[in-house]
């Protein structure tokens, strides 16, 4: 999917410049008083516009907008959809089946009701982030029953794993 978002985004990218250069030259065009390379009714609509004009500062927000958006996304961190075991190798887990099979081995330390776990990566660590209903006491547990998993797996060097234990609701 990051081929396919990469490519995508080159094409709009492309597609963008090449409109903005030739919306640049016909306007310069028009500004010097020549028909330009464009249709004669682009021509006579570009020297009778102008920047008061509603529909012309609609569409320059417009355009504006959708730029913010494009370069937004690009530049948003995303949760990763593959980890990396190591960084000599091609292998990869994806992440969120680690996090389903992180998620039960928290949820096999006996008192833990339910659990749910999220990774996070930075450069090649992993940190897992675990929420569970437990009782407090058994943090202990529930760090060591992630580092076992985590080594069953051949993780890469791990960063802190944080651990968020919620007491259990009880019935009144």
């Amino acid at each position: 999917m990051r081929t396919v978002n990469r490519v995508a985004t080159l094409l709009l990218a492309v597609a963008l410049l090449a409109g903005g250069a030739l919306a640049v030259a016909e306007g310069l065009l028009a500004a010097l008083g020549g028909p330009g390379p464009l249709v004669h009714r682009w021509y006579a609509t570009l020297t009778t516009t102008r920047w008061q004009d509603a529909p012309a500062r609609a569409v320059a927000g417009g355009v504006t907008l959708l730029g913010l958006v494009v370069l937004v996304a690009e530049l948003r961190r995303w949760r990763p959809a593959r980890l990396r075991l190591a960084e000599d190798d091609r292998w990869h887990l994806h992440r969120r089946s680690m996090e389903r099979r992180l998620a039960r081995a928290v949820y096999a330390v006996p008192s833990v009701r339910r659990a749910r776990v999220r990774l996070r990566r930075r450069g090649d660590a992993w940190r897992p982030r675990v929420t569970a209903t437990a009782d407090p006491a058994a943090r202990a547990d529930v760090e060591f029953a992630l580092r076992r998993e985590l080594d069953q797996l051949a993780a890469p060097r791990r960063g802190r794993i944080e651990v968020r234990l919620l007491p259990a609701r009880r019935a009144t």
